[in-house]
């Protein structure tokens, strides 16, 4: 991908970024004098990459330095936000740095405070879905239109018939691993995997859950981390922004009356059902493999897919 500018007031600062990827690898310890020199300040987020609010010439703007390049990141969040762009529910993307080790962004930030600060959940995740919803109605367009969400249905169904029985036959004498393998019956037994492998129309995804991407202000949410952005569909989605291990903090009773909000109806809702046990088994999975650093993340989700399951 060649460098990428929205507009010629906003080029990639290229001796601010230069700066920053000296401090960044070569002397580190210089990162705090650089940061200073440069009116730039750190950010929370911005997953294994490097997030700054930058106060240059034409006002405040997010930097993303990237650490992690692979499937196409870079590529997929600089389309994803430009996707969404009309909706003005993300950060404005304003220029691309393809450097080829550690390739740069610039965008607008956005305003707000995170979405499970808010003091009413219920309308914070009916604005939630109505973004989600606005995103997907958006028509479908090169290159997300051939690029499937990282993390995507099929992925986790790969994780669930290959990768974790593996992990499991190898844990053999654990205390926790009979219980897996039971669910883990229960969802092959299920069908699931059949279900979700029929053809549907395909929406834009931004592929993450995460309910820390998500802000609200007033009565705008805004939502950034664009970088797993692809295509998935309705069932799916909505699946995954209520089995994402982060939404555990919102009370089930919310999600159930969201369910309409984010597009379920009668006619995918057993395509939703199944997107629902194999997320949340997909996290089981995931978090089986820290069951004894985050144990009680781990418990939590046992007993979500046992729930599930039920």
């Amino acid at each position: 991908m060649t460098s990428l500018a929205t507009d010629r007031d906003h080029a990639a600062p290229a001796d601010l970024l230069t700066a920053l990827r000296t401090a960044r690898t070569a002397d580190p310890e210089t990162m705090p004098d650089t940061l200073r020199a440069w009116n730039l300040r750190p950010l929370n987020g911005g997953r294994n990459n490097d997030v700054y609010a930058w106060n240059g010439p034409h006002g405040e703007i997010c930097i993303k330095l990237y650490t992690k390049t692979d499937r196409r990141r870079v590529e997929r969040e600089w389309h994803g936000l430009t996707h969404v762009a009309p909706l003005g529910c993300a950060p404005t993307p304003l220029w691309l740095d393809p450097h080829p080790e550690q390739p740069a962004l610039g965008m607008t930030l956005i305003p707000g405070t995170p979405i499970l600060e808010h003091p009413n959940p219920a309308t914070a995740i009916k604005s939630l879905a109505e973004t989600t919803r606005a995103m997907q109605a958006l028509p479908l367009t090169e290159p997300l239109a051939s690029l499937q969400r990282i993390d995507s249905i099929s992925h986790y169904i790969t994780r669930l018939t290959k990768i974790w029985p593996a992990q499991l036959a190898n844990a053999a004498d654990d205390p926790h691993t009979t219980d897996m393998l039971t669910l883990l019956r229960l969802w092959q037994d299920s069908g699931d995997a059949t279900t979700l492998s029929h053809p549907t129309t395909a929406v834009y995804s931004r592929g993450d859950a995460n309910l820390l991407n998500w802000h609200h202000h007033g009565n705008q949410t805004y939502v950034v981390d664009f970088e797993f952005s692809g295509h998935s569909d309705t069932a799916v989605d909505a699946a995954d922004h209520i089995e994402h291990i982060s939404a555990r903090i919102i009370p089930d009773r919310i999600w159930t009356n969201t369910e309409t909000d984010l597009g379920i109806n009668q006619t995918n809702r057993t395509r939703f059902n199944a997107a629902q046990r194999t997320i949340a088994l997909r996290w089981l999975a995931v978090l089986w493999k820290q069951r004894y650093k985050r144990a009680v993340e781990f418990t939590t989700q046992y007993e979500r897919v046992s729930v599930l399951f039920s």
